[in-house]
């Protein structure tokens, strides 16, 4: 048979019209691509055996939606990610065939056992406030910050100075005060009479754990002082900038905004905390247990006399901050992640949403514990189970919202209720 000529100015023998022609490049988005094998998705809202979610974290309500956010305003319908005119339709990036997960080694395996391990050692001084402990050593995998809320005498400081003879950092606390400088926390320049020189005196931010206690009891000037640390890991001074060590985290304490002499945090001094955990009073049975440790002369000054030890070190850490990295995240969970944080900005009841930093920081939180689960992989569950810790801190509500009594934890609880889950 044979084949007609093309015809006149065509390149192609195709006399297909040009619309019906195939076009290059990749397929739009939401489309799949030609070819591509149907497991190369992995497969998402599965649970590995003996999964628990932690205690304290999402408290997903089941077939439980707070009546004013059933279905927040503007948002649940199926999003169409058409590109709109003039606009160019964004294409995903094809990927290769999902690879198996080489085999964990011993070491891998010890290092999160050893992890596991630190809420153990911490339960020796601390009663009932597991939940606060993996937070802390989500936050440490992820360089991340804490602010830690709770009424006086819940066992803050004591919680700070016990996890870091558990993992041998330098811990320092600071007491945050209305008089306290920036100076105070940072350090300054000294002159030295005998060398008429000016030195440098570091403050106590150069240490690996850094309690700042009671944070929100000082001006916002000190408060502002902190961010540079957090923040770039560095304190400049005179214009010279001078590294803080590595492992650093500020786990910041305050009590409720509404106790006398408290003056609330900026926002963008909130957003820089990864985390912000709640200490509740202790339940009846653990306050009796930390009374019966009082009654047998425990000490919480003295974490040896109490049998705390160290369970792992610096190096443990980085070892496990790099396994954590190459924790597997599919798009379609890094799509919820997103739908998630831009439900926070539509809804009627926040005057203030999730930014794109508090997306990334649910990224990594849920990337932790789905190490420190056992898994290689992220499911929409670990999203669930992270997700008040760490946007909890970054939304705000309306004036008339907090009136009528809603709060940021039934806000999201009705957004993890209305956003669809990946499946």
């Amino acid at each position: 048979m044979t084949v007609p000529p093309a015809a006149p100015g065509s390149d192609s023998p195709d006399h297909r019209p040009a619309h019906e022609q195939p076009q290059d490049g990749p397929p739009p988005y939401g489309q799949p691509a030609q070819g591509r094998p149907d497991d190369a998705q992995p497969q998402e809202g599965t649970q590995p055996h003996g999964y628990q979610q932690p205690q304290g974290y999402g408290r997903q309500q089941e077939n439980s939606q707070p009546q004013e956010y059933s279905q927040p305003q503007g948002y649940g319908q199926p999003q169409s990610y058409a590109p709109q005119q003039g606009q160019q339709g964004y294409a995903p990036v094809e990927h290769e065939r999902r690879r198996e997960p080489e085999p964990e080694s011993e070491e891998q395996r010890r290092i999160r056992s050893a992890l596991a391990d630190v809420r153990t050692e911490v339960a020796k001084s601390v009663v009932g406030q597991d939940a606060a402990v993996t937070g802390l050593v989500i936050a440490l995998l992820c360089r991340g910050h804490v602010l830690l809320e709770g009424v006086p005498g819940v066992a803050k400081t004591l919680l700070t100075r016990t996890l870091g003879a558990t993992l041998e950092l330098e811990m320092k606390r600071v007491q945050f005060t209305p008089d306290l400088m920036p100076g105070d926390v940072t350090g300054s320049l000294v002159y030295d009479a005998r060398t008429a020189e000016f030195s440098f005196r570091e403050g106590p931010v150069f240490t690996n754990l850094m309690l700042a206690d009671e944070i929100n009891r000082t001006p916002p000037k000190t408060q502002a002082s902190l961010l540079e640390a957090m923040e770039e890991r560095q304190v400049s001074v005179d214009g010279d900038p001078r590294p803080l060590p590595d492992p650093f985290m500020v786990i910041a304490t305050q009590n409720p905004v509404e106790y006398e002499g408290t003056y609330p945090l900026p926002e963008a001094q909130l957003d820089r905390f990864l985390l912000k955990l709640l200490l509740p009073l202790p339940e009846r049975t653990d306050e009796i247990e930390v009374l019966n440790r009082h009654a047998h002369k425990f000490d919480p000054r003295d974490l040896a006399g109490a049998g705390v030890g160290k369970v792992a070190g610096p190096a443990d850490l980085e070892a496990a901050r790099a396994d954590v990295a190459n924790v597997e995240v599919g798009p379609q969970v890094l799509a919820y992640i997103v739908d998630v944080c831009r439900a926070t900005r539509t809804s009627p009841s926040l005057s203030l949403g999730v930014s794109p930093r508090g997306a990334t920081a649910l990224l990594a939180t849920a990337r932790a514990w789905a190490w420190m689960s056992g898994r290689r992989y992220v499911t929409p569950d670990d999203v669930k189970a992270l997700a008040h810790p760490t946007l909890r801190h970054r939304v705000q509500l309306r004036a008339e919202a907090e009136l009528e009594g809603i709060t940021a934890e039934s806000v999201l609880d009705g957004i993890l209720g209305s956003v669809p889950v990946p499946r």
